[in-house]
Parts: structure tokens; C-alpha cells; sequence
């Protein structure tokens, strides 16, 4: 099942790289305020539905473009493919595709690929995270205030910019740095890989979340809502860390 998954992250991925090439006639479509949809979009989405269906027919999806689709309830796959497209749109090269697979609602495989730089995120539910076939850990970082934090905008939910920004400055004078890339799987795959220290969002799907959480907790790290509970997936609203700042991290959110 991992290796469809990767199979059709990477016939997506050579689908975004070769439109990347020409992005000047993209045709854009807006789904709804500061939330973009191109053909490329489209056309990648088809691309990993094609790999997926033609090995588990009977398979439940849910994706980001077409919804869900009725299935097996033993297997649901989970994709986003092209996570960042307002960073594809205008060129900013961090985006990625994202593909989770769950078996009984439970996270089981996860694929985030990377085309820009060729970096393949993948893992599996008791066997570890790897980048391109090295395993990875979450980082060493054991201080709160010399973290490196990731982050994105809730840009779909402008009533809540001032929840978010009395977090985003409490978390800005305790630690040493925050950053927002604006593609919140590759965000997730790189506290899985010791990039970041920690990561939080409001207002994601879980085609956002779903391959990127699976990766860091394979990887040795945390992921909870907001309240330190396991119901990020259906709130929302993620956070993540390495183990030793994780406390600090929902403290200060709270």
C-alpha cells in the first residue's frame, strides 16, 4: 500500500513540476476567500485517484478537490494533491502532494512528496519515518526558548486573526524563531525530520494533517489539538513538537 502511495505522489509530483515550468497561463479559481484551485490541481488529483483505484478499487478516498468517495470502511486514502497552491500559483517553491492511508480511522501510511527537491517523506504505522529511504527523528531540541516553530495563517478564518495573534506573539517572545512557509504537510514532514522544533495551525482539513501527523509521531514526536487531546483531525487544529518542548508549546498556545 505504501509503495501505490509513493508511486502516485510522484506521477502527481511530475504532473506540478512540468506546469511549474510555464505558470504564467495558469488559470486560477478561487473556492473561496484567500483559498485558490488550479487546473494543476485538478489534473494531479486525477493522477493519484488513477494509481489508487486501479490497486484498491474498493477503496474509500477522501480528497481535496473531488470530496469523498463511498468504499470499504476498512481503508480510507487521504489526499491533497498539491498542498501550497498559492505558493505554486505565484512561483514560491514550497508545496508539495500528500497522501495518508487510514485503516479503521486509525493513520497507517503517509507520503509527502516534495518536487521541487526531490525529498520523498514516507511512513508507517509502527516501522519508523524516512526521508528518501533515511530514517529521520524529530529534533534534539530540549528548551522551549531555542526552538525553531512552524506555523501557518488560519487565512480561511478571519474571525479568528485575534486568537491566533496573541498566540503567534506569545510564541514569538519564547522561543527563538517562528516560521510560516505556507504548505502545512511539508511543515509537519520537516518537524518529522528535525527541521522545526514544533508546528501549530488553526483551520486545516485533514488532508493537511493527516500524512504530516503519522510522520512525526513514526519519527519519535507529539501531535494533539490545542487542548493536548487526539481530536486534531476533526477540529482542526494541530500541534507538534518534540517530546521535551510539547508541554511548553501547549502552554503558551493556551
Amino acid at each position: 500500500m505504501l509503495n501505490i502511495a509513493v508511486r502516485a505522489a510522484r506521477r502527481a509530483g511530475s504532473i506540478i513540476s512540468r506546469a511549474s515550468l510555464d505558470n504564467a497561463g495558469l488559470e486560477v479559481r478561487s473556492k473561496r476567500q484567500n483559498d485558490f484551485v488550479t487546473r494543476v490541481d485538478h489534473a494531479a488529483e486525477e493522477a493519484v485517484l488513477d494509481v489508487v483505484r486501479k490497486a484498491y478499487p474498493d477503496h474509500a478516498i477522501l480528497a481535496e478537490e473531488s470530496g469523498a468517495s463511498a468504499g470499504s470502511a476498512e481503508y480510507e486514502w487521504v489526499i491533497d494533491p498539491l498542498d501550497g497552491t498559492t505558493n505554486f500559483i505565484h512561483g514560491f517553491p514550497q508545496y508539495c502532494v500528500s497522501i495518508a492511508i487510514r485503516h479503521r480511522g486509525a493513520l497507517a501510511h503517509g507520503v509527502v512528496y516534495d518536487p521541487n527537491r526531490n525529498e520523498l517523506f514516507t511512513a508507517s504505522k509502527g516501522r519508523g519515518a524516512f526521508l528518501n529511504d533515511r530514517r529521520i527523528r524529530v529534533s534534539k531540541c530540549t528548551r522551549f526558548g531555542e526552538s525553531l516553530v512552524g506555523t501557518g495563517f488560519p487565512f480561511r478564518e478571519g474571525a479568528r486573526i485575534d486568537l491566533y495573534s496573541n498566540q503567534l506573539k506569545n510564541i514569538m517572545q519564547k522561543t527563538a524563531g517562528v516560521r510560516r512557509a505556507g504548505a502545512a504537510a511539508l511543515d509537519l514532514a520537516y518537524v518529522a525530520c528535525g527541521r522545526l522544533d514544533a508546528f501549530w495551525e488553526l483551520g486545516l482539513s485533514p488532508w493537511d494533517m493527516a500524512a504530516g501527523a503519522l510522520m512525526i509521531q513514526e519519527a519519535g514526536g507529539l501531535v494533539a489539538d490545542l487542548s493536548g487531546e487526539d481530536g486534531f483531525m476533526k477540529s482542526g487544529e494541530i500541534a507538534c513538537a518534540t517530546p521535551k518542548i510539547f508541554p511548553s508549546l501547549l502552554d503558551a498556545l493556551r
